[in-house]
């Protein structure tokens, strides 16, 4: 018995196979999902997204988004998502390093919109990093 995995970006169908095991990165927590999973309807947050197919494990970078599970099929609807396989892993980590230097100057500051959306960029760089590194 497997699933049915659906990643859908507005933009592109990112993933659309079958998969052992997938585990999510819902905005409660990492969310494992293996078939005869109840059905549920949970939020997505900026993470990895990663699946086991045929005893192998592949990632993806997740913008936020949702995620519903139903009669073994998972469908993920997102913002925005990347292969990690298709990331280019140098150039993720130099991103995350300038991203997490700007964030590191922002610390004594008061809330802002600007330390915000930094702390955000600061998130998606970590996923794009994480996901190319799992896809090694």
């Amino acid at each position: 018995m497997s699933l049915t995995l659906r990643v859908l970006a507005p933009d592109q169908n990112v993933f659309d196979g079958s998969a052992d095991e997938v585990i999510l990165p819902s905005t409660t927590g990492q969310l494992g999902i293996l078939p005869g999973h109840i059905s549920l309807l949970t939020a997505i947050d900026v993470g990895v997204l990663r699946v086991r197919s045929n005893s192998s494990w592949s990632s993806i970078a997740l913008m936020g988004g949702f995620a519903e599970v139903d009669a073994d099929e998972v469908t993920v609807l997102v913002n925005n998502a990347e292969l990690g396989s298709a990331i280019d892993g140098n150039a993720a980590e130099a991103d995350f390093q300038k991203v997490s230097s700007a964030v590191a100057g922002m610390e004594n500051q008061p809330a802002s919109p600007e330390k915000l959306k930094a702390q955000q960029q600061l998130n998606m760089a970590r996923a794009r990093m994480q996901a190319s590194k799992a896809a090694e």
